[in-house]
C-alpha cells in the first residue's frame, strides 16, 4: 500500500493566498476616509456644473462666472452670476462643511470665449483638500495636491 504524503497542495495555497487578498482589499475600502470620498464627489459635480455652465456662457455669447461663498459664514455654498434666470442652479454643497476658494481670484470666468485663461479652485472638507483646475482650453479636472498653490 502506497505512502500518502500530508501537506497543502499548490493550488490549495493559491486559492488560500487570492481569499485574504481579496479579504485585505474589502477591509482597506471599508476603512476609506468619507470626507475623502465625500469631496471627491463635490469635485466630480462641481466639474460638471462649471462645464455646464461654461458651455452655456458660450453659446449665449454671455460672460458668466462662478463664485464660492466661503468668506460668508452666513451664507455657505457658492452662486453663478451673469446667467439668465430661465432654470435654477445648484448653489449648495452636497457636504455640509465644504469650502471652496479660487486661487488668484474672486471669481471664475467661464465665458463667452472658447479659451478662459487658467484658473484654480481649491475644495477643501474637514482635513481633506482637493484641486479642480483648468487650463482655459480644456475641461475643469482635478488635479494633484502636489500642484496646488499653497
Amino acid at each position: 500500500m502506497p505512502r500518502r504524503q500530508s501537506g497543502f497542495t499548490l493550488i490549495e495555497l493559491l486559492v488560500v493566498i487570492t481569499l485574504i487578498a481579496i479579504a485585505s482589499s474589502v477591509v482597506t475600502l471599508a476603512m476609506r476616509d468619507p470626507a475623502a470620498t465625500r469631496l471627491e464627489q463635490e469635485a466630480a459635480r462641481l466639474a460638471a456644473l462649471l462645464e455646464s455652465a461654461r458651455a452655456e456662457a458660450r453659446a449665449s455669447g454671455l460672460q458668466g462666472r462662478w463664485e464660492p461663498r466661503s468668506g460668508q459664514a452666513d451664507v455657505p455654498g457658492f452662486r453663478f452670476l451673469g446667467f439668465p434666470d430661465t432654470e435654477p442652479r445648484p448653489t449648495t454643497w452636497l457636504a455640509e462643511g465644504t469650502s471652496a476658494e479660487v486661487v488668484g481670484a474672486r471669481a471664475v470666468v467661464l465665458g463667452p470665449e472658447p479659451m478662459i485663461g487658467a484658473q484654480r479652485i481649491v475644495l477643501r472638507l474637514e482635513a481633506q483638500r482637493l484641486v479642480l483646475a483648468t487650463d482655459g482650453l480644456g475641461p475643469f479636472v482635478v488635479v494633484g495636491n502636489e500642484e496646488a498653490a499653497p
